[in-house]
């Protein structure tokens, strides 16, 4: 049998199991998409309110597609499986374009890597509005050098539905050389958005989910909310475990939360350009793209994670798109961070669904937990980050550079 063939029959076993543990545990992984999603596609197919468009929605306009999509078929398939049939279909034809014919080493490791991923972040990745990203993300960058307007359009429509691709949208813009065509095709995919939402009557809600997220407070999950977890597993007067209503989530209390609040937005933008800064400053000095986005594209990726108050084990499927690439490209260097990777997926599995009550009741094993995965999380962002300052240049391009 031949190793396309192996990798295949793998793709289809590991997106069984995780449609599976999406049914599990009284739907925990999938909770937003039985009930959340098929709410607000409900909504929408009536006219009732469509997101986005007649109100202000936390995700991009494009967001709506996918849900719809799956409550169009409603209730002839159960929403919840509609769902991991979609991501399903979608992962299988990015996975078609990273395997190949099976005969590259670096592709194939690649493949592995990815449904190791799938496998150890279990539902949550599958069953929430990431995973239609995914695929778009790796088939996009992987498209970058071949067919950059076609790899720069799935970046951006992947983008309009989940902001976190526009990461790799700015990575491309530094490291690949036709930067024009990678910005003239996610313009043209911007501008096609914009018509359409306007013309539909949503021209006022179009930028609606940019506000929210700059309002939003320390998510329990979010690495700088490590400190104050600890803080209230110990005991301390004032921090605590607290629930959003409206945004449907769990944060974190405590002695200066509001100024942290505060200043990690404008810490985040300030992160993401000194790193934008650091690849360009490279690609003008000569890198190629093969060795400067992957790092660079992790690099941002990562920041978005870490630097950011907002946190949720869904985000960590965006470190798939890069490290795939970076296999791809330098199996050798990256299959440590691969593998690191994978254990940072598997970690946040087991926080949620798994211990992920015992960590809001402040259970110091599981707040541990917690602890754990996130210094991973940064130990992995100081890696990229290294790599990425360590990128060589071409001798050629840097004797042009003035002393």
């Amino acid at each position: 049998m031949s190793r396309r063939a192996v990798v295949w029959i793998a793709f289809a076993l590991v997106h069984a199991v995780v449609i599976w543990l999406g049914f599990a545990g009284e739907h925990a992984a999938s909770w937003d998409v039985g009930q959340l999603y098929r709410w607000w596609a409900g909504r929408a197919l009536t006219r009732e309110a469509v997101l986005g468009i007649t109100e202000d929605w936390i995700y991009p306009a494009l967001a709506l597609v996918p849900i719809v999509t799956v409550g169009a078929l409603y209730p002839l398939l159960d929403y919840t499986l509609g769902w991991g049939l979609l991501v399903t279909a979608i992962d299988a034809a990015a996975f078609a374009v990273l395997v190949g014919r099976g005969r590259s080493r670096g592709r194939v490791l690649a493949a592995w890597f990815w449904l190791a991923a799938i496998l150890a972040l279990g539902g949550v990745g599958m069953f929430r509005l990431d995973a239609v990203t995914v695929p778009l993300a790796v088939a996009g960058s992987l498209w970058l050098v071949g067919r950059p307007w076609l790899g720069s359009a799935l970046l951006a429509v992947a983008t309009w539905i989940k902001v976190w691709p526009a990461a790799l949208l700015v990575a491309a813009v530094i490291a690949v050389r036709r930067r024009l065509v990678i910005v003239g095709g996610a313009a043209i995919v911007s501008a096609v958005v914009a018509v359409a939402v306007v013309i539909a009557g949503g021209g006022a809600h179009l930028l609606s989910f940019v506000g929210d997220q700059t309002s939003r407070g320390l998510q329990i999950e979010a690495p700088v909310s490590t400190v104050y977890m600890l803080l209230a597993a110990a005991g301390l007067p004032g921090a605590a475990v607290v629930y959003d209503e409206d945004l449907i989530t769990f944060q974190v209390a405590g002695p200066g939360t509001e100024a942290v609040i505060a200043v990690m937005t404008p810490l985040l933008i300030a992160g993401m350009l000194a790193i934008a800064a650091v690849g360009a400053v490279k690609a003008w000095l000569g890198a190629t793209f093969v060795t400067l986005f992957p790092p660079l594209a992790a690099a941002l990726v990562l920041g978005f994670i870490v630097l950011n108050k907002v946190g949720s084990p869904q985000y960590m499927t965006w470190l798939i798109a890069p490290v795939v690439v970076g296999l791809v490209l330098d199996r050798r260097r990256w299959l440590r961070p691969a593998v690191l990777t994978v254990v940072i997926l598997a970690l946040t599995q087991v926080i949620f669904p798994f211990w992920y009550d015992a960590i809001l009741v402040l259970l110091p094993g599981a707040v541990a937990l917690l602890v754990v995965r996130n210094l991973l999380l940064v130990g992995l962002f100081v890696w990229v980050v290294v790599r990425l300052a360590r990128v060589g240049v071409h001798r050629a391009a840097r004797s042009r550079v003035p002393e």
